[in-house]
Parts: structure tokens; sequence; C-alpha cells
């Protein structure tokens, strides 16, 4: 399984990879992935940095404990984590066009229990909140102009 999205941020690179990548300040403005701490590593996001965030995919709430394995900031991350009999792996890709940012997200899913996720409408679902993350972070980027 494999969820796109892309978004045209009207704000300079550093200060979209600034909000991005300040997670500990991720609950005042991402209303996608709420309760984001940082549990092992700093706000540079090295490669080995661990956190977590709670998502709701579905009806109830789910913690998930990513770390990040690529990290070339303002550039790309990537982090990775598995519950439940998935593994994710998550690409962010910033790309910095006439003052300007296009961020592209790209979730890979893998495992035996992706076939249950089709038959919850959880990609659909992953979406919405990917989507709501891109925009929530747009919002929060062009107001810091």
């Amino acid at each position: 399984m494999v969820i796109n999205a892309e978004i045209k941020i009207n704000a300079p690179l550093r200060v979209v990879w600034q909000t991005f990548s300040r997670m500990e300040d991720w609950d005042d403005w991402n209303t996608a992935c709420r309760s984001c701490c940082i549990i092992a590593g700093d706000e540079t996001l090295p490669v080995g940095t661990c956190f977590s965030f709670v998502i709701r995919p579905l009806v109830f709430p789910m913690k998930v404990q990513p770390k990040i394995v690529k990290c070339d900031p303002a550039r790309e991350v990537v982090w990775e984590g598995g519950k439940m009999g998935i593994y994710a792996s998550h690409t962010w890709q910033f790309r910095e066009e006439d003052g300007n940012v296009r961020l592209l997200s790209v979730e890979r899913f893998t495992g035996p229990m992706v076939w249950v996720g089709y038959l919850l409408r959880v990609p659909k679902r992953l979406h919405r909140l990917t989507l709501e993350f891109l925009q929530t972070l747009k919002t929060a980027a062009e107001a810091c102009r």
C-alpha cells in the first residue's frame, strides 16, 4: 500500500523546515498527529531519533513510535516503524521553487496485516490524515512568513 500527497507552501524553505522539524511544537498547529514528543534524539532530527505521536486512522487513537533512518535537513526525512503486523516507511521531500516549497509525502506500508487495512478502508483514512497534516503545516509555515 502506498499513499502519496503533495502540497505547495508559500513560505521560504527555512521556515517550512523549521516548522516541520520542531516536533515538540506539532501540537500547536498539527491536527493530524497529536501528542508528538521526541523520545531519543533532538530537534535536529539526526538518524536514530525516535519519537512518538498519536493518529486516529479509525475510531480509536493509535500511538506510533517511528525512528528516523535518513535526514538531509530541509531536503529529505525518512522515518520507519511498525505496529500490529504492518511496517511503514514515510518519506518527506522538500523542494524549493521560486521562494516557495513543494513538499512531497510518500508512505509505504507492507506486512501480513496490510490486507486488513484495505478491508477497513485505512488507505483512504490515512490519505485524509496526510492531507490534513500537509494543510496544517502549510497554514503554520505561511503564518510565520
